[in-house]
């Protein structure tokens, strides 16, 4: 059974141009009160008319408790250039906002209040001084082909970065001013063409990896990537654009559906261990982030 205290769902709706937000509990995600929160930037929520322009194909969205600033704020990243830090639940103001350019598909927020973002077609992990004012533009940049996802491992103190065909861990060294990305590990794909990563909740030791054509979990531990993990039957598939689990277990995932508005969009979120799913009719989901504050 699927519990909203499971975790809450955002959806990156590339049809809305939005970040829209669903309880997994709910069986019907269609019309306006299915959405229990909704952004996108705007003047008054803090952007002016260049950063605004900088959004329109969503393609990330986290939740993260920060040490720095105190309460939860949501990172999100945009293929047009934007990556933004706001306040969450409020939406009403940007922490930080920036055009980083490259194709973002992905941004986490660490623990100094420095964000991180992955650009695909930029070929870019950067790490960006944000904790420094909400326009800061000095960043460390780590040369990563195909970067599509970035997470930060609390307890090993490393930021995980997924390419085309590796999975590496950066070390953020340096000030929160002046940032450094230094290189502690790299291990190659068992597929190619990389594309999410996310942590395995309940199991601090795994990350979720989604590839052109499989879905694995990564065992830091082993340094190895487990394809026979529970539900691996449902869950790897070719094309995942973004999987994660809820605290129960139960894995969520989004895969391109035939017809929907772009070629990497679906209108449908999929659930396994239990199977289900949630369509929302005229979305095109191109992620679906379960909104957990805590890194693992």
């Amino acid at each position: 059974m699927l519990r909203a205290k499971d975790g809450l769902i955002a959806g990156c709706d590339q049809a809305s141009s939005r970040i829209l937000i669903f309880d997994p509990a709910d069986s019907d995600w269609n019309g306006e009160r299915a959405v229990k929160w909704a952004w996108s930037p705007s003047r008054s929520n803090g952007f002016d008319d260049d950063l605004v322009a900088a959004w329109g194909l969503p393609t990330d969205a986290k939740v993260r408790t920060s040490e720095k600033w105190g309460g939860q704020w949501m990172v999100v990243t945009d293929s047009k250039g934007l990556a933004a830090i706001v306040s969450y639940p409020e939406g009403d103001g940007r922490r930080w906002a920036h055009c980083v350019g490259g194709n973002p598909h992905s941004a986490e927020l660490l623990p100094d209040g420095n964000l991180a973002v992955a650009s695909s077609t930029g070929g870019f992990v950067r790490l960006y001084a944000s904790s420094q004012g909400p326009s800061a533009s000095a960043y460390a940049e780590y040369r990563f082909p195909g970067a599509h996802g970035v997470h930060w491992d609390a307890r090993l103190q490393l930021l995980w970065a997924l390419g085309d065909d590796e999975l590496v861990a950066l070390a953020a060294e340096g000030t929160a001013a002046r940032p450094v990305l230094r290189e502690a590990r790299k291990t190659a794909l068992p597929t190619r063409h990389g594309h999410d990563l996310q942590p395995v909740h309940g199991d601090p030791d795994r990350l979720w990896i989604s590839t052109g054509t499989c879905v694995y979990q990564y065992v830091k531990s082993a340094d190895a990537f487990d394809s026979s993990y529970p539900g691996h039957g449902a869950i790897s598939r070719p094309g995942v654009k973004s999987v994660g689990n809820l605290l129960s277990g139960t894995v969520v995932s989004t895969v391109p559906k035939k017809g929907s508005l772009y070629d990497w969009t679906t209108d449908t979120v999929q659930f396994a261990l239990p199977e289900a799913q949630r369509v929302r009719e005229g979305a095109a989901f191109y992620k679906a982030r379960i909104l957990n504050p805590i890194y693992e």
